[in-house]
């Protein structure tokens, strides 16, 4: 498998989840602004989408969308450690959870990156976002992971989002289970090394 990332990005989370898994994969970064690969080679030839992640399969197909990309890694690591079994109610709150994170934390971060937004734009988002963070604060409340006790692929796709909050400025002191959640999960010896292979400076 071929996993197209660039450092730092929301493709951390299927990197994360690779990792957990010890499945086989190569990486492949990607230049989100020009479009092309380390290579040359054009980006949108393999996701015409251009985003990241895009996870090359070893049948040569490609699937996207990191909600799906990640459920597909745990399924593909077989023990059920990542994602509860198909068809159980666990199942289905796993999927209600990445859903959650990818619809309303991850897109109300997005406009943040746009180096043209102005002011009143930011503060609106960034409320946004802190009532995102109170409502997941309160879920994690005498819990380890989202799911409880067990680390699940969702919880490296919110571990990913909570280090945007370095970079856009955003206390978590507020929010004190997830600032626990997120040293936890920064402390785990997969998601480090797959930090470390991004070059990311580990923050916790």
């Amino acid at each position: 498998m071929k996993l197209y990332y660039s450092p730092g990005a929301c493709s951390l989370s299927p990197h994360i989840a690779l990792s957990e898994a010890g499945l086989q994969f190569d990486l492949v970064k990607v230049d989100l602004r020009a479009k092309k690969l380390e290579n040359g080679d054009d980006y949108a030839a393999i996701n015409p989408k251009g985003s990241v992640p895009a996870l090359g399969l070893d049948d040569g197909s490609v699937l996207t969308e990191g909600p799906a990309i990640v459920q597909f890694i745990a399924d593909k690591e077989g023990s059920g450690k990542l994602a509860p079994a198909n068809g159980s109610p666990e199942r289905y709150r796993l999927q209600e959870w990445l859903n959650y994170i990818s619809t309303d934390l991850h897109k109300s971060f997005g406009p943040l990156f746009a180096p043209t937004l102005g002011e009143d734009a930011k503060n609106f988002f960034k409320d946004r976002i802190a009532r995102h963070l109170g409502y997941v604060d309160k879920q994690l409340a005498g819990k380890d992971y989202l799911m409880g006790s067990s680390f699940t692929v969702a919880d490296g796709y919110l571990f990913v989002i909570l280090s945007w909050c370095d970079r856009m400025k955003i206390d978590l002191a507020p929010y004190p289970n997830l600032a626990a959640f997120k040293i936890r999960v920064a402390a785990r010896p997969k998601v480090q090394e797959a930090m470390q292979r991004e070059g990311l400076m580990q923050k916790a």
